[in-house]
């Protein structure tokens, strides 16, 4: 089943969520140091992500370019406004933010190497080993993210499913075109794209920056974009 580690993935993010729902009276002290025992982890993880680019050049003009076009459609305001509205509709006195919870366990869990070459392993051999691992992972993250975040955390699985399971579905024909070549450049600039991102959240998650991430993720589709324009370059040249 090409979507069985997806669908894995999706549910121990919830189970993780409800788990660290039971876990809220953890003292705030503790949630403090967590959360910023998590941040430190994700800014190593997203220095090595984005270490592994062998065009750094390629990377550059993705987050700038990726910046512009985020900004300019606003991208991070309207992943708010999907929590907001979340929040309004299932939100309780007692919740902490669900829009916060929401966005940064979508961006922690959809941003990465694991999420696009789990989701091609899945499609292109049928292998779920990689998702499975990142679901793991996941799931004990979103225990920490919701004993501090909240309930939001729980519905960033949905973008979790969306995203992997595309990518999934399309990488079963994704080998008939896309030389094998151009995908290792793909995954090697999309992941340190990424990782540079992953930082980001993680200086967030420590609370030394407010950067609004969100508006970032177009940079990863203009990595695709400009790893495509080199190749064809060199093809012709």
């Amino acid at each position: 089943m090409v979507l069985l580690g997806t669908l894995v993935n999706g549910l121990l993010i919830v189970l993780g969520t409800l788990l660290g729902k039971l876990l809220h009276r953890i003292p705030e002290h503790i949630k403090t140091t967590v959360m910023s025992a998590i941040g430190l982890a994700v800014v190593v993880l997203g220095l090595q992500m984005g270490f592994q680019s062998n065009n750094y050049l390629i990377v550059i003009i993705s987050l700038v370019f990726g910046a512009i076009a985020g900004e300019w459609i606003a991208l991070d305001e309207k992943l708010n406004a999907v929590g907001r509205w979340i929040e309004a509709r299932v939100g309780s006195k007692g919740d902490t933010s669900i829009s916060q919870g929401f966005v940064t366990a979508t961006l922690i869990f959809v941003i990465g190497a694991m999420a696009v070459i789990g989701a091609l392993d899945s499609g292109i051999r049928g292998d779920h080993q990689v998702l499975y691992t990142k679901s793991i992972i996941d799931g004990f993250t979103s225990v920490i993210l919701a004993s501090t975040l909240g309930i939001g955390v729980l519905f960033s699985a949905i973008p979790v499913i969306l995203y992997q399971g595309s990518i999934a579905l399309f990488a079963t024909q994704i080998d008939r075109f896309v030389p094998e070549v151009l995908m290792e450049s793909f995954i090697s600039e999309m992941t340190a794209t990424g990782g540079i991102m992953i930082f980001a959240i993680g200086l967030n998650l420590i609370g030394l920056t407010n950067i609004k991430v969100a508006n970032l993720l177009p940079g990863i589709l203009l990595a695709a974009l400009a790893v495509t324009i080199q190749y064809a370059y060199q093809l012709f040249v």
